[in-house]
């Protein structure tokens, strides 16, 4: 197997649009990504927590997850949705995604064959990463 992420993606004022679907489907087409737990949640006003359904995000009367429903390793449980709505503001809504990073597992099989070890891994978040290139770009 390869790594293993979450994404948890808020929704500002419920609205989903769907219009990253298609970038989400390519990629498990492509093997890039396999999809082990896929989960949409709401934050009423009042902080309580609930699950939505797969819908039609964007209107044009096709499921756009509907290629997904039902992924659900068993994984991802309740106390993960809890604690993943706890970073969400009133009356928003989030997909929690969990998934295997398929196109590291040929390149860590080969590294642990040859007799290596990952001893760190880590991620620089986009925020970051792009205030540090601004900083680099200010400073030339």
């Amino acid at each position: 197997m390869g790594p293993i992420d979450y994404l948890v993606v808020e929704f500002p004022g419920n609205r989903m649009t769907g219009e990253g679907l298609p970038l989400l489907v390519d990629l498990v087409d492509r093997g890039i990504i396999r999809i082990l737990d896929l989960v949409f949640v709401r934050k009423d006003d009042d902080g309580s927590v609930a699950g939505m359904e797969i819908t039609d995000f964007d209107g044009d009367g096709r499921l756009d997850l509907a290629v997904f429903e039902g992924a659900s390793s068993g994984l991802l449980g309740q106390d993960d949705i809890d604690e993943a709505a706890k970073a969400l503001e009133p009356g928003c809504s989030a997909g929690i995604l969990l998934y295997e990073n398929r196109w590291a597992a040929p390149f860590a099989a080969a590294l642990r064959r040859g007799g290596a070890r990952m001893v760190a891994s880590g991620r620089i978040p986009v925020p970051a990463l792009v205030a540090a290139l601004d900083a680099t770009e200010t400073a030339d």
